[in-house]
């Protein structure tokens, strides 16, 4: 069966999406240069996704969407399992957001300067004046229910399991004085790890936790969304992979 399933993806599955990846990419360029950056820079990205998964035949449940409310801007913090994550969050989610990302991602042919044009955010660590602008462009972009995703670990699990949360993601949503929404991905390492180099037909759950609002300003209050995300994002995970595992890749 195992078999069959890549012989699918190789002659069908892959080459209809390698031309879906083009054609989502030029759409979102050209409509958010036409102007509407708002509605084109996550609708084709969002029917993409889904039919990422229609054609890999990935089931996908979802959780907890009643918990947040339409008009509300919220920072998404969901685990990173592996690439897949995208696809869930991207397809799934059911809330117009932009993400925010590692600068090198800009480089990737089509994919990169899609995600420019839509407005997601590229974060530049080289220096205080790049992050105080990375910053300023997150907070442009968190209007009229739009919504912020970050992963808090900054890097993909080697092991399927968390490793520890930056504080960026948190320290934006205190300034801010937004609510931090938990997200709990589970089953996109078994479809395909980070060190892995074929997909495998497994079923994806992305679990919504109710939203953490902001119990003061400051270091405390950082500090205590941050365990409290944390803290939820794992229940929600098999017990296998529940415990964390220091990735090494976090501190680059």
């Amino acid at each position: 069966m195992r078999i069959l399933y890549y012989i699918y993806q190789v002659c069908i599955a892959l080459p209809i999406l390698l031309v879906l990846t083009i054609l989502t990419a030029i759409v979102t360029i050209i409509g958010s240069l036409l102007g509407g950056a708002h509605i084109w820079g996550y609708y084709p990205g969002k029917i993409w996704s889904q039919l990422i998964c229609l054609f890999l035949l990935i089931p996908v449940e979802v959780h907890g969407r009643e918990k947040v409310h339409k008009r509300t801007s919220y920072i998404f913090v969901p685990n990173h399992q592996g690439s897949f994550d995208i696809f869930l969050i991207y397809g799934f989610l059911g809330r117009n957001f932009k993400w925010m990302m590692k600068k090198s991602l800009r480089k990737l042919p089509f994919v990169g300067k899609a995600c420019e044009s839509a407005g997601h955010i590229f974060v530049d660590r080289s220096g205080p004046k790049k992050i105080l602008e990375t910053i300023h462009q997150a907070k442009d972009s968190l209007k009229d229910g739009v919504s912020l995703v970050v992963f808090p670990e900054g890097a993909r699990s080697f092991t399927g399991h968390m490793g520890y949360f930056k504080k960026g993601a948190f320290q934006l949503a205190d300034d801010l004085q937004l609510a931090v929404v938990p997200v709990t991905i589970d089953g996109s390492f078994d479809i395909l790890p980070r060190t892995g180099k074929w997909p495998k037909r497994h079923r994806m759950i992305l679990t919504i936790h109710e939203p953490i609002p902001p119990k003061g300003k400051g270091v405390e209050n950082i500090k205590t969304s941050m365990n409290e995300a944390y803290t939820a994002v794992e229940s929600a995970l098999p017990l296998h992979y529940q415990g964390m595992v220091k990735n090494e890749d976090q501190d680059m």
